[in-house]
């Protein structure tokens, strides 16, 4: 599996915390320093089943000085995948990705249901 994350969000620390008490090994990627592409995005998304607004940080400062809450409607979806890739901090996190499955966010109980 892979997580995306950013090592100072205290609900990507809960997550590593909630992988390790569960015993599963993980590769970390800071989602800051090392972006996705849109090209991953795009994988990931459709491999997920979710919308695309389930991938972006909606509480993010990011999110809100680019006001995307009003601009993401007349948005195509290459044009979202495009912006999720030129900032790490746009994206929802963390992002977990296994073989056949995407979490974004933690939600433990989903996670319980997916890992466990």
């Amino acid at each position: 599996m892979l997580m995306l994350w950013y090592p100072k969000c205290s609900t990507c620390q809960k997550a590593k915390a909630w992988l390790e008490e569960q015993g599963l090994s993980c590769e970390f990627r800071d989602i800051k320093e090392d972006n996705p592409t849109a090209e991953e995005l795009r994988r990931w998304w459709t491999a997920s089943g979710l919308p695309l607004k389930r991938f972006f940080n909606t509480s993010g400062l990011q999110y809100k000085a680019l006001g995307l809450k009003d601009k993401l409607p007349a948005m195509s979806e290459e044009e979202q995948l495009a912006l999720l890739a030129t900032d790490g901090m746009l994206v929802k996190r963390p992002l977990l990705v296994g073989l056949d499955f995407v979490l974004t966010g933690f939600r433990p109980k989903e996670w319980e249901e997916r890992l466990g």
